[in-house]
């Protein structure tokens, strides 16, 4: 490098930045969770994502300036991860933020003070763009900071145009480049030469909004977003070739080779590009686990899973074969906790997260080892050369087989894979990604978010009060903005205030009735809308529900009620939650942590931590602790606490909810506080009763508690009453008397089942032995090939074991239609067949193909399946010519 910039570890690099930005007047705020407010994205992916409404004007900024350092997680360019220098999925974005406040001119002059003065970057060694038509930013960078022209490039709307999508806030941005080599001079800069240059500053002018016409009018409140990547700044202040030889990550690289027992910098291109994907994904899942995501096959948690699979493949891939993510976890831990405490604090649930994925996915890949013998000898049998790409491609998408490895396996085996066809595949499943790719998208939900420029943010009253007046601010039909709806009318209406909960935290939206006098009060009819569900949509209520009766307008006067009945029941069922967590703290586990939730009206819903079953004591135990505490009468204490105090005290935080300075507590003193927006019994004794219904596993590590409360659990004991009372008039005994009478059924049942079972052998047997006068000489071989009606699939095989026995030297091969849809095969080959090169299970894998099938078993003897029993004589035929052929 030509120049000669300080040397700044990772996290001096993160204090520095803070701190230049907090002497300028900016309130310094901790990261947002990697789970976002932002319904559209699946997870944080950029700096400026938690400060959404504000820039929407939906909220109220509570700093004119903010700076924060937020971390990230991207995969939509997993694969160049490790592969190019500074590809990451989870990366720490530095920002400084102007909320109305400070525009261009600051923000590019304190941009390049940070970066010459307190970085200490030379000049010489930076260039910037800005976008093509910004004359005044480009006046700035030359006039104010004395950057030469030269060194100051004009670049289109795709590199310096920043937008959030097709419609909204929008504005140039100007980008700081390092230069590697400044000695090759002024002239042809290629900002494009990611051998030369890095960008490591972005300066986004949010200055316009654009409408659906892709009209630009600026902005009454122009903002400033910014975005220095940590790791970017850490590559070029540290002197090191790439992103991943930085303090912010090698140490979790070195402590990766040391387990397979290599060295980073002699190893291959190969293995290194392994090391720096483990280096990288660690970090990842890492802070997704510390951030309370559990992994699992749908959203969020499918992408933790991904990333932890391809930790231990690149972990096969340099030569570790047992369990070692939690080891290299330790070190990221480590790294990190200074500035993210809660990874030292989930460490528990962190390693124990990771541990369960990496042991199950280990056995995964032990199938998928197992399916690729399959594969191989299929291809052999065939007489190709090589492997598919279709099937390389599903041994890589479903069991996590990298191609690689394949490719080294088929060559062992004197085969090849084919490339292209995985390529083709691959770039399949990229599509669908890009069909569901996350974009910061500040129009979310259409017209609901057009309207925030002028509806206020909604005043809710219903912690107290179960009815209020209220104005219209806002009617959507079919989610676009009307001025009326009429009776019969599906709607969706902001209030100014309102005493219904909108859906959050678990807890379902409140349901009751909107009305008033309306345009049909001549008619002394009135207006009523019936409310069904009521969501938040940033800072406004959007009730759900139906007009009834009349005409509602923009700006009519109404009263907004509650159904108090279902405000009751989901309040003992959410307080219920609450006990019901504290109980299993108390008797399970006290590292049990929450992992989703479901508060209705007629029963709730705990999913948690758990990395086994509950017994039946212990669901006993949870039971009557918590139905002790309804009885002890623990009356609520309800307080609004700053953030940190909560805390302090003790106070549970619920699961995916996101919390501001200060926040609502929801104590019951020596039983539960938590953190809850919810609504809630003033007194546990409010409850009633609680009714624990079931527990069960919902995914690796998750439980699921399902129970009724108050009301409800009446509701639960009528049908289950009923029930009992059903069975005993059926059976003609007394209720109490019903277990034994089912034993008893039971058993004559098993009973039955067993002589039918032996009935359905004997039969199979008569039915075979006819078939010995149909054996058929084919060289020094018998074989016996037919179709038996209605033969189960293990009488079917007993069948071929003793016709087999009977004919001695040969083969038997059986097809039978049990029930309709289901086809079964069987073949029984004695050793002179497999001398021959003639393997039963093989064999009759491959016939059972032609019914829509397949199967597989022993060289001798071997089952197979299918669907399709209009193919089953095409298949007995194809058998037949084949053993002739391979017997003859």
């Amino acid at each position: 490098m030509s120049s000669n910039p300080q040397h700044f570890s990772g996290n001096e690099i993160r204090k520095t930045f803070l701190d230049f930005y907090a002497q300028r007047g900016h309130q310094i705020l901790p990261s947002a969770s990697l789970v976002p407010e932002d319904p559209t994205v699946l997870l944080t992916i950029a700096g400026m994502l938690p400060f959404k409404p504000i820039f929407l004007g939906q909220r109220t900024p509570e700093f004119k300036r903010a700076t924060t350092s937020q971390k990230c997680i991207r995969t939509n360019d997993i694969e160049n991860v490790g592969r190019t220098k500074r590809h990451h999925t989870f990366f720490e974005m530095l920002g400084n933020f102007s909320f109305g406040d400070y525009f261009k001119e600051q923000a590019i002059a304190w941009g390049w003070e940070i970066s010459t003065q307190v970085f200490g970057l030379s000049p010489k060694n930076l260039v910037v763009s800005v976008f093509k038509d910004d004359d005044e930013a480009f006046a700035i960078w030359r006039d104010r900071i004395g950057v030469p022209e030269a060194r100051i490039k004009r670049l289109g709307e795709d590199d310096n145009f920043w937008v959030s999508g097709p419609t909204g806030p929008c504005g140039p941005c100007s980008e700081i480049y390092y230069d590697f080599h400044p000695e090759r001079g002024d002239e042809n800069i290629d900002l494009e030469d990611d051998t030369r240059f890095i960008e490591f500053y972005n300066l986004v002018f949010m200055q316009y909004n654009r409408d659906a016409s892709g009209n630009l009018t600026p902005l009454q409140n122009k903002n400033i977003d910014t975005g220095m990547g940590l790791e970017r700044i850490a590559q070029i202040l540290q002197k090191v070739p790439n992103n991943y030889e930085t303090d912010l990550i090698f140490p979790i690289i070195e402590t990766a080779a040391r387990i397979a027992g290599i060295d980073y910098h002699t190893s291959d291109e190969k293995t290194k590009v392994s090391l720096k994907v483990i280096g990288d994904h660690v970090r990842s899942v890492v802070h997704m686990i510390a951030d309370e995501i559990r992994a699992s096959n749908v959203g969020r948690g499918y992408v933790l899973r991904r990333l932890i699979r391809r930790v231990v493949r690149h972990g096969r891939l340099i030569g570790i074969s047992g369990e070692f993510i939690t080891q290299v976890a330790e070190t990221a831990i480590a790294l990190t906790e200074s500035a993210y405490p809660n990874v030292r604090q989930r460490e528990a649930a962190i390693k124990a997260e990771l541990q369960r994925e990496e042991s199950n996915f280990l056995k995964t890949l032990d199938r998928g080892e197992k399916l690729l013998e399959e594969i191989i000898q299929e291809v052999k049998q065939l007489g190709k050369t090589s492997i598919s790409g279709e099937s390389a491609f599903t041994l890589y998408d479903t069991y996590g087989f990298p191609l690689e490895l394949t490719q080294e396996i088929a060559e062992e085996n004197h085969l090849t894979v084919d490339e292209v066809g995985f390529d083709a595949e691959m770039q399949k499943q990229v599509e669908r990604a890009k069909a569901a790719h996350e974009t910061i998208d500040l129009t979310v939900q259409g017209s609901l978010d057009k309207l925030a420029e002028h509806v206020h943010a909604t005043e809710f009253l219903g912690y107290t009060q179960p009815t209020t007046t209220a104005k219209v601010e806002a009617i959507l039909v079919e989610g676009v903005s009307q001025e009326e709806a009429e009776a019969g009318t599906e709607v969706q209406i902001v209030l100014d205030k309102t005493p219904f909960y909108a859906e959050s935290g678990g807890q379902i939206g409140d349901r009751g009735y909107i009305s008033g006098d309306g345009v049909s009060a001549s008619l002394n009819t009135g207006i009523v809308i019936r409310v069904e569900d009521v969501k938040k949509e940033s800072d406004f209520f959007v009730h759900f529900g139906r007009i009834e009766r009349g005409t509602l307008r923009v700006g009519d006067a109404v009263t907004a009620q509650i159904d108090a009945a279902c405000r009751r029941r989901a309040q003992a069922n959410h307080t219920a939650t609450h006990l019901l967590q504290a109980a299993l703290k108390k008797i399970v586990d006290d590292g049990i942590s929450q992992a989703g939730s479901l508060v209705s009206f007629d029963r709730l819903r705990f999913d948690f931590n758990c990395p086994r079953a509950l017994t039946a004591e212990e669901v006993q135990q949870i039971e009557e602790q918590v139905n002790t505490w309804i009885a002890e009468a623990h009356s609520a204490k309800v307080e609004v606490l700053p953030l940190a105090e909560a805390k302090a005290r003790g106070a549970v935080a619920m699961f995916g909810e996101k919390y501001g300075e200060e926040v609502r507590v929801i104590d019951f003193p020596s039983v539960s506080m938590e953190l809850c927006g919810g609504t809630h019994v003033s007194n546990t004794a409010e409850i009633g009763v609680f009714k624990i219904i079931s527990e069960a596993g919902v995914a690796s590590g998750v439980r699921r508690i399902e129970a009724v409360s108050g009301p409800a659990v009446l509701d639960y004991l009528n049908v289950r009453d009923k029930v009992v009372k059903d069975l005993s008039d059926r059976f003609k005994v007394k209720p109490e008397e019903l277990p034994d009478r089912i034993t008893s059924l039971q058993t004559e049942l098993r009973t039955a089942e067993k002589q039918l079972e032996s009935l359905k052998g004997q039969l199979a047997i008569a039915k075979s032995d006819s078939l010995l006068q149909t054996a058929e000489n084919v060289g020094d071989f018998k074989v016996i090939i037919a179709q038996l009606e209605d033969v189960d699939a293990e009488s079917l095989k007993t069948a071929a074991e003793r016709l087999l026995q009977k004919i001695g030297n040969g083969a038997v091969v059986l097809g039978s239609v049990p029930e309709a849809g289901k086809v079964s095969i069987v073949a029984a080959f004695s050793p002179e067949v497999n001398k021959k090169g003639l393997q039963a299970g093989k064999f009759v894998g491959a016939i059972a193909k032609i019914c829509g099938g397949g199967g597989g078993g022993r060289p001798n003897l071997a089952q197979a399946g299918g669907r399709d029993a209009s193919k089953l004589p095409e298949a007995l035929a194809q058998a037949q010519s084949e053993l002739k052929s391979a017997l003859a």
